[in-house]
């Protein structure tokens, strides 16, 4: 298999296989009027494919958060100890990397529509067997850490494929919009699910919370039914010796030589790595909540403190329209990374609780802008026959990063204080930063 083809520049874009343009559209699009330029862009949901997927992850992140919210805390009721919360969240860590890696070359190889329909599928059985545990009484903690680890193993092969379908349901000026779209979609569940779990363990129960996500993910299900068939393309990275492109470890392995030969691409990941890593300060907001403010309550600053970022987020996605006009999408995740150091900079510095808020809700939006034009980059850099391993290696960065984050933030925030960990943080993502724009490939990439 020869990865060495690819394009000789990485300022360019190559030809992809996408859904058409609409030429009664094209019109329209020219001459938005002021609020629709910088309102949500909602183009993509014009395409009965792409809104099919979009409409199911609206139930399923939201369904996912209840999942998510349920685990730790029959955990807790079992053991009545945060370490074995702790522990539970590691058992699904080394599944969701491994799957995430393996399933990118999965979904380079076969039908996509088909692979999203066993993920889904595998998904809401493991949510069903979480609640038949629950309503049982089990009470065992070892059962729930390996349905914990299988349901994180099918959301590893899945995640990658659903990102990587995206290209071929909508046109290739629509991809920041529909990333927009599904990120907004995500961090609103993250801030409605657990809610809505809290307010409903009192009234149906723990045991039920499963139930509810299996539910949902049977809509996930339905609508990848009525997806079209997504085979793969050939192109550089597809071994079709054998009639079909494989998915051994070779074929992972050539991802990541595609990965290191191609510098826009390796440089999103860095500025990703960048952020997550030294400026995501979370494991240090039970500190700051009982004792920076804790005046406003501890339970009631903590909860704030970690809503802050996904109200951000949402912020920035409801301003999506303003992403469809950007065309240095390498220089658009360079300027949002800094602005997060700097946020988080603001954050760390701030001794009252709403400045403190203020500079977070900031962050989010400036994560929000970063995680659209990262994913643009990959999915329009990237040939379809590497979208997939590529998607694999994006998950397990964003999975991964805030973990290494909690573990540096919680012994440096414990060494010399949180206040001055997260502002020293932030001040480190904006030079790294600095320096990453001096490399051209990713500050002049261009669509």
């Amino acid at each position: 298999m020869d990865t060495r083809k690819s394009r000789p520049d990485d300022s360019t874009v190559p030809p992809q296989r996408a859904a058409p343009e609409d030429p009664r559209e094209r019109g329209r699009e020219r001459t938005p009027g002021r609020w629709r330029r910088w309102s949500m862009d909602t183009r993509p949901l014009r395409r009965p494919a792409y809104r099919r997927m979009w409409c199911s992850t609206i139930a399923t992140s939201v369904g996912s958060q209840l999942t998510a919210v349920a685990v730790p805390k029959q955990v807790y009721d079992i053991t009545g100890s945060s370490a074995w919360v702790g522990y539970a969240g590691l058992a699904g860590l080394l599944p969701l990397i491994v799957f995430a890696v393996w399933g990118g070359a999965v979904a380079d190889r076969m039908d996509r529509r088909r692979l999203l329909l066993i993920t889904d599928t595998g998904l809401a059985v493991t949510s069903v067997l979480l609640w038949a545990q629950a309503l049982a009484g089990l009470d065992s903690v070892p059962v729930l850490m390996v349905l914990l680890a299988v349901q994180q193993a099918f959301f590893g092969l899945g995640s990658p494929t659903r990102t990587a379908s995206i290209p071929r349901l909508v046109p290739a000026g629509e991809v920041p919009a529909a990333n927009a779209l599904g990120s907004t979609v995500s961090q609103t569940g993250m801030l409605v699910g657990p809610l809505l779990a809290g307010a409903l363990i009192p009234l149906i129960g723990l045991a039920e919370l499963y139930l509810l996500d299996s539910v949902a993910l049977c809509a996930a299900v339905w609508a990848d039914w009525r997806l079209p068939a997504l085979p793969p393309l050939t192109g550089p990275g597809a071994d079709t010796t054998s009639g079909r492109p494989r998915s051994g470890w070779r074929e992972i392995a050539a991802g990541f030589r595609y990965l290191s030969r191609h510098k826009v691409l390796l440089l999103s990941f860095v500025a990703d790595v960048i952020a997550m890593v030294f400026g995501m300060p979370r494991a240090l907001f039970p500190q700051l909540a009982s004792e920076t403010f804790a005046p406003w309550g501890t339970g009631f600053a903590l909860g704030l403190l970690f809503a802050a970022i996904p109200v951000g987020a949402v912020l920035g996605g409801l301003m999506s329209g303003t992403f469809s006009h950007a065309r240095r999408h390498g220089l658009m995740v360079l300027c949002a990374v800094a602005a997060w150091g700097v946020s988080i900079t603001g954050f760390g510095l701030s001794a009252a609780l709403w400045p403190a808020l203020a500079f977070l809700v900031a962050a989010g939006v400036a994560d929000m802008v970063s995680m659209v034009f990262r994913q643009a980059i990959l999915l329009s850099a990237a040939t379809d026959a590497m979208r997939g391993r590529l998607q694999g290696v994006f998950t397990v960065v964003v999975a991964g990063g805030p973990r290494l984050a909690d573990a540096l933030h919680g012994s440096i925030g414990a060494a010399l204080g949180p206040r001055t960990a997260i502002a020293g943080g932030g001040v480190l993502v904006v030079l790294l930063t600095l320096a990453l724009a001096l490399v051209p490939a990713l500050r002049r990439y261009k669509v």
